[in-house]
């Protein structure tokens, strides 16, 4: 497969996500996006936020590998890399959320989500945009050589670029899928 191809294809996935996500922001408002169908599951909000932080951290880390950084490796705690969007362009500070920095919701539980309070659509939707726009100039980058370049050895085996991308493709769509389906059961629960 040629490098053209694949990113042609890894592209097309993430503008399906990157219109997903524009889909379940648009034309809502915070009681929508913040609706819990039950006390344990997400809200649509709260997955936008994971979605475009699980991208934005691994992309930061991928694009930081491939730029000559060193590949983590199996038993280094993992460092906030320059390059995520969430600190250095400061969505960090505008969604003002009652977590760590570093924090991209790997784990939350109910409570967790709950305490997620920014229902503002447009300032997700704006975050994940500037997210898919890192992940096209990343895409756009890549060589042939650059998808069987190691990103990260604390795995077994160590994760190449093109699994890492495949990943986290994997990763958005599904969770981009559950905001679009708990946004449908928090509008008939709204009314």
């Amino acid at each position: 497969m040629s490098a053209n191809i694949a990113r042609e294809l890894l592209r097309d996935g993430f503008d399906r996500v990157a219109e997903t996500v524009r889909s379940v922001t648009s034309g809502t408002d915070a009681s929508v996006l913040l609706h819990q169908p039950d006390p344990q599951s997400n809200h649509a909000a709260w997955l936008i936020w994971h979605l475009t932080r699980v991208q934005d951290d691994h992309l930061a880390d991928l694009a930081a590998v491939l730029g000559g950084a060193e590949a983590p490796s199996r038993g280094t705690a993992h460092q906030t890399p320059a390059g995520q969007l969430w600190l250095e362009h400061g969505w960090a500070h505008r969604l003002a959320l009652p977590y760590k920095e570093e924090d991209t919701g790997f784990g939350h539980d109910g409570q967790q989500v709950r305490d997620f309070d920014n229902g503002d659509s447009g300032l997700l939707s704006a975050y994940h945009q500037a997210v898919h726009d890192r992940t096209v100039q990343v895409l756009e980058s890549l060589r042939l050589e650059d998808f069987e370049r190691v990103v990260d050895q604390g795995w077994d085996p160590p994760v190449t670029a093109a699994s890492r991308l495949v990943s986290v493709l994997h990763d958005t769509t599904q969770h981009a899928g559950q905001a679009a389906y708990v946004r449908g059961l928090a509008e008939r629960a709204l009314g």
